[in-house]
C-alpha cells in the first residue's frame, strides 16, 4: 500500500497529462479525493481550465498515430503483463479510492489484464471482407474488399466511479488497438485508477498524444469535451440523465452509450434454488451492488417463493461486509454516504408501502448493509427504478406471462438472468425479454471481456461496448474495388 500512498502523492498536482506534459493547478483549482469508508483524504486532482482541455484536444488532433499492428499488439501485451505484475498495487488503489472490498478490487485488476490480453489479439486479426462483383445477372468480374480506419478527428471518453478502472480500459483499449487518439476525463470520484492505467500503457511504450487523462469538474468542462470541433465520437458509460444530456449536445457526431439497468433474475418454478440463490446474492452484492448488470430486482415464481427467500435471506447474513481492506470481508462500502442514504431511503418507502424488511437496511457513512425486502410491486421505486446498490427486492410472479410483462415493465433494457431447466421457456426468454442479455442460469453480468455488451431502451441506444464491438465503433469502413479476371 505504500507504493500506491507514493503514487497518489506525486501525482496530486499533476494529474492532468496533455500529451506527456504535466500540467499543475493552483490549490484552489483542485478536487479532493477520499476513502469512502474511513473519509481520509486520499489526494487531490487538479480541476481542469476550459483551455487546457482545448489544448488537449488541439494536440491530440494535430497528431496522426502510424502504430503498425504488431506495435500495438506489443504495447498492449507489455502493459498487460504490468498489470499482472502490479496486481495487488492495483486492487489496493481501486479499493481505497471506490470502498470496493479487496476480493472486488482483486477480480477487477484481473479484469483489466483480459482487457488488455483481448485488445492485443483483436490488433492481429485482419478486419476486411472480400465481395465477389458476379453474383447476379449483371455482375462485374471484380471484387469489393473492405477496411477498417481509424477515425479523423478525436475520441471523448468519460467513465464512472464504479469500476474505476475496468470500465476506463473499454474505452482506452479499443482506442489503442484501432490507432485512434482519445481524451480521458474519469469520475472525479475515481481518478487515481485512470491515472495509474494511463502510466501503465505509457510505459509499456503508448505515445502520450494517443491517450491523455484530464481531471476536473464535469460542470466545467463536460460541455467542451462533447462539442469540441476535434472530437468525432464521444463514449460514455455512466447514468440515463447525463446519457441523454450527452446525446442532446453531440450533434453530428457518433455517440455510444452504456447507461443504467434494472436487470432481474428471473427464477422459474423448476430451478434449482440452491444455484438461483447463490446467484441472487452474489449478483447483488459483488461490487456492494454497483454495477449496471447487477441483480436490482428478484422476479421469483409462487410456488417456490417462501424456499427461495429463506434461502436468499440465510446467504445474505452470511455475507460478511465493512472495512474493504479487510480480506474477509465479501463487500466494502458504496461510493459515498448520499448514495447509502438514496438506498436506504428507498428501502423506507418501499416497506412503507407495503413491502416487508427481511434484513438489512442498516447504514453507517457510506457504509450499508447488504438488504433483502420482499412482497415488492413492480411500481414501487425500489424496483421501478435503478437503485445502484445491494439491494435485494423480491418481487413474486404466478406465470411466465406475467414474469416477462413485469421483467420488460421499466424503462431499462441492460440484461437478465433466467433460473430455468426447461428448453422452451428459455427460448421463450431470449426471443421476449426486451433486454441486450439473456443469461440462463447466471447471474445477469455474466460476460467476456470481449463479447459485446450493452442494452437498448433507456440502458443505450444499441451499440455495444466489448472490445470487438468496441473497435468496430471507433473505426471508419472504407470500401474499395478492383478487377478481377
Amino acid at each position: 500500500m505504500s507504493d500506491i500512498a507514493a503514487f497518489i502523492r506525486d501525482h496530486q498536482l499533476d494529474a492532468m497529462r496533455l500529451a506527456g506534459r504535466k500540467v499543475g493547478a493552483g490549490r484552489d483549482r483542485c478536487i479532493e479525493v477520499f476513502n469512502p469508508y474511513s473519509e481520509e483524504l486520499l489526494g487531490t486532482i487538479p480541476k481542469a481550465t476550459l483551455e487546457e482541455v482545448r489544448r488537449a484536444y488541439e494536440q491530440a488532433h494535430a497528431y496522426h498515430p502510424t502504430l503498425t499492428r504488431f506495435e500495438r499488439a506489443a504495447i498492449l501485451n507489455r502493459t498487460a503483463a504490468l498489470a499482472r505484475d502490479r496486481l495487488q498495487d492495483i486492487a489496493h488503489l481501486i479499493s481505497a479510492e471506490s470502498g470496493l472490498c479487496m476480493k472486488d478490487a482483486v477480480y477487477e485488476a484481473g479484469r483489466v489484464s483480459d482487457v488488455l490480453l483481448f485488445g492485443a489479439q483483436e490488433v492481429l486479426k485482419d478486419d476486411g471482407q472480400i465481395f465477389s462483383c458476379d453474383l447476379t445477372h449483371h455482375g462485374k468480374q471484380r471484387r469489393v474488399y473492405t477496411q477498417r480506419s481509424p477515425l479523423l478527428g478525436v475520441i471523448t471518453a468519460i467513465t464512472p466511479f464504479n469500476h474505476p478502472m475496468n470500465q476506463v480500459a473499454h474505452k482506452v483499449i479499443p482506442s489503442v488497438a484501432t490507432n485512434n487518439r482519445m481524451v480521458l476525463k474519469p469520475s472525479e470520484k475515481v481518478p487515481f485508477s485512470a491515472i495509474y492505467f494511463a502510466d501503465l500503457l505509457h510505459e509499456a511504450g503508448l505515445p502520450p498524444e494517443m491517450l491523455q487523462v484530464i481531471t476536473g469538474d464535469p460542470r466545467e468542462i463536460a460541455d467542451e469535451m462533447l462539442t469540441h470541433p476535434a472530437v468525432d465520437l464521444i463514449t460514455f458509460t455512466g447514468g440515463v440523465p447525463i446519457g441523454k444530456y450527452i446525446a442532446s449536445k453531440a450533434g453530428y457526431r457518433r455517440v455510444v452509450l452504456e447507461l443504467g439497468g434494472n436487470d432481474p433474475l428471473i427464477v422459474m418454478d423448476d430451478a434449482d434454488l440452491e444455484e438461483a440463490s447463490n446467484l441472487a446474492v452474489q449478483g447483488s452484492y459483488k461490487n456492494s451492488g454497483q454495477r449496471c448488470t447487477a441483480v436490482k430486482r428478484m422476479l421469483v415464481h409462487e410456488k417456490v417463493a417462501e424456499e427461495f427467500t429463506d434461502r436468499v435471506v440465510a446467504k445474505t447474513r452470511a455475507w460478511s461486509y465493512g472495512d474493504p481492506s479487510d480480506e474477509n470481508n465479501l463487500m466494502g462500502t458504496v461510493i459515498d454516504e448520499a448514495a447509502a442514504q438514496l438506498f436506504e431511503s428507498r428501502v423506507n418507502e418501499a416497506v412503507a408501502q407495503g413491502a416487508r424488511l427481511l434484513v438489512g437496511n442498516q447504514r453507517r457513512g457510506a457504509l450499508y448493509s447488504p438488504t433483502v425486502i420482499d412482497q415488492v410491486r413492480p411500481e414501487m421505486t425500489v424496483v421501478r427504478e435503478e437503485t445502484f446498490g445491494p439491494v435485494s427486492p423480491i418481487i413474486r410472479f404466478s406465470s411466465m406471462d406475467e414474469a416477462i410483462q413485469i421483467a420488460n415493465g421499466t424503462a431499462y433494457g441492460l440484461s437478465s438472468g433466467v433460473c430455468t431447466n426447461r428448453m422452451d421457456d428459455i427460448v421463450r426468454f431470449v426471443n421476449e425479454l426486451q433486454m441486450g442479455t439473456v443469461n440462463v442460469r447466471e447471474v445477469p453480468g455474466y460476460r467476456l471481456e470481449l463479447t459485446p455488451f450493452g442494452g437498448i431502451k433507456d440502458s443505450g441506444l444499441g451499440y455495444k461496448e466489448g472490445v470487438q464491438e468496441a473497435m468496430k465503433s471507433f473505426t471508419n469502413i472504407k470500401t474499395y474495388s478492383i478487377p478481377w479476371l
